[in-house]
């Protein structure tokens, strides 16, 4: 199975960050491909895309300000599968990478992934108090997997939350300039 592409460059507005790719994404070489997973559907219905975008298309979220990555690079069937040793590497990658690429938001598609990233426990939905990398705002959504158990107008209000932030932290940033 093939690890699937990161998209992302300097300074997007959000990174979203999940557990690992499906082997499904790993099958087609696009994040959150899963026909179960609900990603893209979710961004739409918060608000955070202006129409609900294929997973061939995630490459086209950069044009949007939106990066894609991992924790961990390694498809597998569930999240279940991903070794201790793997979660250490991943989040010392990824801190590189938020570190390198200065992204304005950090989006956590998960809890799980942000408890391995930050080390912490008891996690809120939305924007966290601190950041592990200063500079960024980390905040922690849903997962978009098909198997959560949360009603899906739950999971949107919460992503809306992203969205509202995305819009204040782009105000703040236009009336710097």
């Amino acid at each position: 199975m093939e690890p699937i592409q990161d998209h992302l460059k300097d300074h997007l507005d959000v990174v979203f960050v999940g557990f690992n790719p499906s082997i499904r994404s790993s099958e087609t070489g696009h994040h959150f491909a899963n026909p179960n997973n609900r990603f893209w559907k979710i961004l739409f219905e918060a608000g955070i895309t202006p129409r609900k975008y294929l997973p061939e298309e995630d490459s086209a979220l950069l044009e949007l300000g939106y990066g894609l990555t991992n924790i961990v690079a390694r498809p597998t069937k569930s999240a279940d599968e991903i070794t201790k040793e793997e979660y250490k590497q991943g989040k010392e990658l990824l801190q590189q990478k938020i570190l390198k690429l200065k992204p304005l938001i950090v989006c956590f598609v998960g809890k799980g992934v942000y408890q391995e990233y930050s080390g912490k426990r008891n996690i809120p939905w939305g924007t966290q108090e601190s950041s592990v990398v200063p500079g960024t705002i980390d905040y922690v959504a849903p997962s978009s997997s098909g198997l959560v158990r949360m009603r899906l107008n739950e999971i949107i209000d919460i992503y809306k939350g992203l969205a509202n932030l995305i819009q204040s932290v782009k105000e703040n940033k236009a009336n710097e300039h």
